[in-house]
């Protein structure tokens, strides 16, 4: 039967002496005999063992939890259960690394549209970013719940024209004012926005806002921090007030 030395197991496995040598310490890989000199010497079972522990290492499962896998009579199924485990660590560590890889994406592709950029600007960047997936959510949701409405009001339109019965379209009209009273409130609760004079986050009355000039990401509204009068742009808000 083949045996090997230290230097040699190290070499079949792909890995240092050195941590040949730990796991000897640390009780996982004893070797199966001594040598007249003293040099350590593995036996071929010795070898699958350490191909076994380098497999579960790679799949970084702790040293402690290897001791105890090869500590079993029947380690078959505590290893399917630690993998099982150190997959799903691993999928959220994923997960996180892929928000904040989209995350430094969208900072860098917003950074290369601005000539000039200064640190004020980019944490305003950051917090467009933070919010971005909540407001699409929130404005998704308000369009959803106003489907209705619009139905509503062309059933409104067609049956006055056609029937010439005009109670349903004032019926509309109520139901449309509700539906745009709550909804308003709603939204300018769960929204902020940026003065881009001096960078403050702010929310501004709800009338003003309701009124106030606006694109798509920003509304023209005075800073209640400086007195800036101009376009903010619009930023999540929180839970609302």
């Amino acid at each position: 039967m083949s045996k090997y030395t230290t230097g040699e197991l190290a070499k079949q496995c792909g890995v240092t002496v050195r941590t040949v040598q730990y796991y000897d310490t640390r009780g996982i890989l004893i070797p199966s005999e001594l040598s007249e000199g003293g040099r350590r010497l593995y036996s071929e079972e010795d070898l699958k063992r350490m191909k076994l522990i380098c497999f579960l290492r790679g799949l970084d499962i702790p040293i402690d939890a290897i001791s105890q896998i090869l500590q079993e009579e029947h380690p078959e199924k505590l290893i399917s259960l630690l993998i099982e485990q150190q997959e799903s660590v691993l999928s959220e560590e994923i997960a996180e690394k892929q928000e904040k890889l989209t995350k430094l994406r969208e900072l860098k592709n917003e950074l290369r549209s601005r000539e000039v950029f200064s640190l004020e600007s980019v944490g305003d960047m950051a917090i467009l970013m933070e919010g971005k997936k909540k407001l699409k959510k929130m404005r998704w949701m308000m369009l959803l719940t106003g489907l209705p409405v619009t139905a509503l009001q062309w059933f409104s339109v067609i049956f006055w024209i056609v029937r010439g019965i005009w109670w349903p379209f004032v019926v509309w009209v109520l139901a449309a004012a509700v539906w745009g009273t709550v909804v308003s409130r709603y939204y300018f609760s769960h929204v902020k926005y940026i003065c881009p004079e001096c960078h403050e986050v702010f929310k501004p009355t709800l009338k003003e806002a309701f009124w106030a000039r606006h694109t798509p990401a920003a509304r023209k509204l005075t800073c209640t921090a400086c007195g800036y009068k101009g376009f903010c742009a619009e930023v999540w808000g929180g839970d609302g007030e």
